[in-house]
């Protein structure tokens, strides 16, 4: 339909019956991000295959977040959903793959952990860090 969507997609790789089974799966399972017109939307819902379009009302900002989700995932860093946005400081990424990628960063079993979140879907991407690649921003 030529309408521009972005479906960010992880690296899942298990175990199962002696066997390696290697998938790409939704970052946000049944989220899937349109960029388009109001006859966009409308022809994309008349396809049936879509239940609910979200109303975004900060387009800039969803951008934004949607481009640091990309750049973690081009950066091939192993990444997890984590729903739910957590309180904690706002930090960003000042070296290696991920430079200049922002989020809130917690500890969670010891481990150093970004959270990078989509604000419209209330979740956000994890990975684990190394806390000498952050800095505070105030």
């Amino acid at each position: 339909m030529r309408i521009g969507y972005f479906l960010p997609l992880v690296h899942s790789r298990r175990r199962l019956r002696g066997r390696t089974i290697e998938r790409h799966l939704p970052l946000f399972p049944s989220y899937l991000f349109l960029c388009g017109s109001e006859e966009d939307r409308y022809a994309t819902l008349m396809t049936h295959r879509v239940a609910h379009v979200i109303t975004v009302v900060n387009q800039e900002q969803l951008k934004s977040e949607l481009r640091q989700i990309e750049h973690i995932i081009l950066s091939e860093q192993p990444v997890d959903l984590f729903p739910g946005l957590k309180c904690g400081r706002r930090c960003r990424v000042v070296s290696g793959a991920l430079a200049g990628i922002e989020g809130i960063v917690l500890r969670r079993r010891g481990v150093c952990r970004v959270y990078v979140g989509v604000e419209v879907l209330g979740q956000s991407a994890e990975l684990e860090i190394d806390p000498a690649q952050l800095e505070v921003i105030e």
